[in-house]
């Protein structure tokens, strides 16, 4: 079985809804999957430089193949003529493509060269099918999807969604496709939860007992961080003690990332936070490990890949119930979740900061949960059973 994967960009940058596809590839290819990735160089929208790889070539890597081409005419818009012309020549080389995100020029034209091509293709939408996703920029969406990916999403094999409540809310225009509700999955990592407390210790003067409370996502309005900062700085006047480590960035959005930072500088969170930027490697890992509460207020959020990435790390996480995989942390008893409410997130936190017993035992549970939901051999094994079942049909 040969399967293309179709990525508008694999940047650390563009988080983990790109990021995705590395961690499926090589667990695709570790089955026995041929798998190639083609995307493009594209590493942010406001004047970084892009991606240093070799461009139009198959670079070998984990057991698949990825080929990068230059983002160009439109890098704000992840565009690759080059990458569309090479797949008209080579599109009948591949069994089935798999292709990733909507209302993005490169994806939508793969999207129209694989059915002209017949090469059936299943399409995954990172959540932005979500009614609250589409409100924004919403007339020019509703003129892309008259345009363009309705009759994408109509000639699509499937429709891949990353949890139930993805699924159930989404918006398909009036099409009826297939779907596929897979999770995206993590790699537990190790690293030295001593030396970062320390370091946190050392550089803030905070002692070994504070918790470490971990916002660790892009910073961006749907995050839900202006029903953060106020509950925790109640928290503080309620005479809560916590460290609040902040980390992530938004290239494609630095003044809102600004107005954050700003935010908490000039309030009492000040002497209480530690911000650290775009995070990634061993310092992500040992702040997952590290911290006593991972917390996401998300207003909509298709999976929450850091959710996961948390509970693997043996944390416990407090979520909105916009989180979509909030019914599996409930149910496992991995974390606290609550609604998008400032005085609803102060009790959950305040629960669960009063509680160290209560925190470690739902912290191991959701480590336990997530090792056996979440790995990506497993979630491998389910992604070739939904292959082979488009492969049968269509045949």
């Amino acid at each position: 079985m040969r399967i293309l994967h179709i990525v508008p960009s694999i940047s650390l940058i563009y988080g983990g809804p790109s990021q995705m596809v590395l961690g499926l590839a090589p667990a695709l290819a570790k089955e026995g999957v041929e798998v190639t990735v083609i995307t493009t160089d594209s590493n942010g929208d406001t004047g970084q430089k892009s991606l240093d790889v070799p461009l139009n070539e198959p670079v070998k890597q984990d057991g698949y193949e990825i080929i990068y081409f230059r983002c160009a005419p439109f890098r704000r818009y992840k565009f690759s003529l080059e990458l569309i012309q090479w797949l008209k020549r080579h599109a009948c080389e591949f069994d089935l493509a798999h292709i990733h995100a909507l209302f993005s020029p490169v994806s939508s034209a793969a999207a129209i060269v694989c059915r002209q091509q017949k090469l059936p293709y299943i399409l995954r939408p990172l959540g932005t099918l979500d009614p609250a996703d589409l409100c924004k920029k919403k007339q020019l969406k509703q003129l892309y999807v008259a345009m363009l990916e309705r009759r994408n999403l109509a000639g699509a094999a499937a429709i891949h969604f990353t949890s139930v409540q993805e699924a159930k809310i989404s918006n398909r225009f009036g099409v009826a496709t297939q779907d596929l509700v897979i999770p995206l999955g993590v790699i537990p990592q190790q690293s030295s939860v001593t030396e970062t407390r320390s370091m946190l210790q050392s550089q803030r003067g905070i002692s070994s007992d504070v918790p470490i409370v971990l916002f660790m996502s892009r910073i961006d309005p749907k995050k839900g961080l202006n029903l953060l900062i106020p509950a925790l700085e109640k928290l503080l006047l309620m005479g809560c003690n916590f460290h609040f480590v902040l980390a992530g960035t938004n290239p494609q959005d630095p003044d809102y990332e600004q107005k954050i930072t700003f935010q908490i500088q000039n309030s009492p969170l000040r002497s209480h936070t530690t911000i650290t930027g775009f995070v990634t490697g061993e310092l992500k890992t040992s702040l997952l490990q590290a911290a006593d509460l991972f917390v996401l207020p998300s207003y909509y959020e298709n999976f929450g890949i850091a959710v996961a990435e948390a509970m693997v790390a043996g944390t416990p996480v407090v979520i909105s119930d916009q989180v979509h995989i909030c019914h599996q942390v409930s149910e496992s008893q991995s974390g606290w979740v609550g609604a998008t409410d400032v005085q609803a997130l102060v009790n959950l936190l305040q629960e669960a900061l009063q509680n160290p017993q209560e925190r470690q035992r739902r912290g191991l549970n959701a480590q336990k949960y997530a090792l056996q939901h979440y790995s990506w051999n497993a979630i491998a094994r389910q992604t070739i059973s939904a292959y082979k079942q488009i492969l049968t049909v269509i045949e």
